[in-house]
């Protein structure tokens, strides 16, 4: 059953007594939370997501999270919300209004801090005609901007923050959740796909201004689907820059690759086995953009053609 199926009442009830359970790629998630501001947001970015019918079996969950008001006088003095998971707290408490960014902020951290079974990389990867492109990059690059570009323009989003990729095949799993965007790239985003569905706004985060995009439902969809590395691209957003495509040495990729990873160190042999069996397939590039729309463009083309296009 989709979490959409599921009325407020319903979705506050789960929340507020054992917990929501839904799965989201290869996880199970259990999240629990007294607050209206983690239910809505739920209710918005997760709504293709399964949950469970009434009496159904429990799932194990990889996952037992809380999101609360701090108790004590700060429910009175500067509120402020504290994430938990297996009732332990990784983190500082943040301002209330920040708790459904903390949501988000968590599970990413239960995700690279635990899920060793995979190699993770800090990367935006979508996919096209059963390839992947990879998009590792710093903060501020247009990473995101352009990953939830193109997920609206026709490409199916595996994951937004980490790229999962099985040490084993080399196949790299989905795990659709909600794409973040910062500051001006929410309005950007907003006026180049109107149909997308936002989550609410975060000011005066570390970040700055956050919100989070609901992943397309046909991305969620085929979350089991996984693909093959067809492109490791490194973007930079750059003001007023014309399109700049620049082919990129495997070996340099290579290393860029490993150093965006969270836990490349725990495969040992086989971990640089899969990088590069995966590099070695793949077209690499460093790409300079201003014009959302014209690289978005250019991505398809590269993708329908087949080949590589310098």
């Amino acid at each position: 059953m989709k979490l959409a199926a599921l009325d407020p009442a319903e979705l506050s009830a789960r929340l507020r007594g054992p917990g929501l359970v839904l799965r989201t790629g290869p996880f199970w998630l259990r999240i629990a939370s007294q607050l209206d501001s983690v239910a809505g947001a739920l209710a918005t970015l997760y709504a293709e997501q399964e949950t469970l019918l009434a009496g159904q079996p429990q799932p194990f969950c990889d996952f037992d999270v809380r999101i609360d008001a701090v108790s004590g006088l700060r429910r009175w003095l500067r509120p402020q919300a504290q994430f938990l998971f297996d009732a332990l707290k990784p983190f500082k408490p943040m301002a209330l209004p920040h708790a459904s960014a903390m949501m988000e902020w968590g599970l990413n951290w239960c995700v690279s801090s635990h899920c060793h079974q995979y190699i993770i990389i800090h990367a935006a990867v979508v996919e096209r005609g059963g390839r992947a492109m990879l998009l590792p990059a710093p903060p501020g690059s247009g990473k995101s901007t352009l990953c939830a570009g193109l997920v609206n323009r026709g490409w199916r989003l595996l994951s937004d923050e980490l790229t999962l990729i099985d040490p084993v095949s080399g196949e790299l799993v989905p795990l659709a959740r909600p794409v973040s965007l910062k500051n001006k790239s929410i309005d950007v985003i907003k006026a180049f796909a109107p149909e997308a569905r936002f989550g609410p706004l975060t000011r005066d985060t570390v970040k700055g201004t956050v919100s989070h995009m609901r992943p397309p439902a046909a991305s969620v969809q085929r979350d089991t689907e996984r693909a093959r590395l067809g492109w490791v691209v490194f973007p930079r957003y750059m003001a007023g820059s014309a399109l700049n495509p620049m082919p990129l040495a495997r070996g340099e990729a290579l290393m860029a690759l490993v150093d965006n990873a969270f836990n490349y160190h725990l495969h040992g042999r086989q971990g640089f086995d899969t990088l590069c069996d995966g590099v070695a397939a793949a077209d690499c590039l460093r790409f300079e953009y201003s014009d959302l729309e014209q690289a978005c463009a250019y991505f398809s083309a590269l993708a329908d053609a087949k080949e590589p296009l310098r």
